[in-house]
């Protein structure tokens, strides 16, 4: 049996460090009213089944406001990489519980990134007795595979970027694809490790033959000449790493492995930064209690320290900051 790669959870990683550009992407009316300054990732939920046993863990849970409010709201997102029937109910169970737990208002969305089929799919779950509807409730649900990429390539947003590597295209149009991704990918200012992550997305979901991939690197040379060597290293860093060895023994190991070591170079790249500017701001090496608490953080956290850094007043600041945003020097 091939072993199964959890795109989910890769799809949970993507979403969760451009959240707000994710709902900017989709639902851009209701991103213009969050406060970004509110939103708060919280801590794996898992629920388990009282009827079956059966544990389950909702993907990705945040705590948001809207601006100008005082009550919150949770989004609960749920990326789905295969069909399931009885997926609406789940959505359903999440809902409760978490309402249940929180007592907060919860908008769901699913993701829905499987290639067949195509049809579309349920986005509510309801009860009905003799004719009268007990329950009806319903979700938000983003189907990739009925989206077709053309249409939100152009939004000048790196999930859009991201996510066209799995929507509705053409076999003939794959490297295409790729190539208006990575081209407009290189264009956004993007700090290189947020580029590599989405380069990584990329890379993995438009796995090309031999041919069509040298055209793409073709054209991306010829797009822009003058920067080929720096263009390229984004790129090549995780293709060397991971997109080759998807080639060699599939897209299952290939995916997970180059992503994984797409996050871990962008931590790394950010880390120099860190230190770079602290350097700068207070004149010393960043001790070393504080460089092992901040590479115990995720890659989001970390790029926004790297740059807060330079407004810091002293270095226990710095300490500071890594308490209120789940860091530990362990002094």
């Amino acid at each position: 049996m091939r072993p199964k790669t959890d795109h989910d959870r890769l799809f949970k990683e993507l979403i969760k460090t451009f959240f707000f550009e994710f709902i900017q992407l989709f639902y851009p009316r209701l991103a213009a009213k969050l406060d970004r300054e509110a939103i708060e990732f919280l801590d794996k939920q898992v629920f388990t089944d009282v009827t079956e046993g059966d544990k389950h863990e909702a993907d990705l849970v945040a705590r948001v406001q809207l601006s100008g409010e005082e009550a919150y709201f949770l989004f609960h997102v749920e990326a789905q990489s295969s069909p399931e029937v009885d997926f609406p109910r789940r959505m359903f169970t999440y809902f409760a519980r978490l309402f249940q737990t929180f007592g907060m208002p919860v908008y769901p969305i699913a993701v829905l990134s499987y290639d067949a089929p195509r049809t579309e799919a349920p986005h509510e779950f309801g009860v009905t007795i003799d004719g009268w509807r007990v329950l009806a409730f319903e979700y938000r649900s983003l189907q990739l595979n009925r989206m077709h990429w053309r249409e939100y390539i152009q939004n000048d947003n790196p999930v859009a970027l991201a996510l066209a590597a799995k929507m509705k295209m053409d076999p003939a149009e794959r490297r295409k694809v790729k190539f208006e991704c990575l081209r407009l990918l290189w264009t956004m200012k993007l700090n290189p490790a947020r580029m590599e992550m989405i380069a990584g997305f990329v890379n993995a979901y438009l796995v090309l033959a031999a041919g069509d991939e040298k055209w793409v690197e073709e054209q991306m040379a010829a797009a822009a000449p003058e920067s080929t060597e720096k263009k390229f290293l984004f790129w090549t860093s995780w293709h060397d790493k991971g997109y080759d060895e998807g080639l060699e023994k599939g897209l299952e190991q290939g995916l997970q492995k180059g992503f994984e070591r797409a996050v871990e170079a962008g931590k790394e790249r950010t880390l120099r930064v860190l230190e770079r500017n602290y350097r700068r701001r207070f004149g010393s090496a960043l001790p070393t209690g504080l460089h092992a608490a901040a590479a115990r953080l995720e890659l989001d956290p970390l790029d926004t320290l790297s740059d807060a850094v330079l407004d810091f007043a002293a270095p226990a600041d710095v300490d500071d900051w890594l308490a209120r945003n789940g860091g530990t020097t362990g002094q």
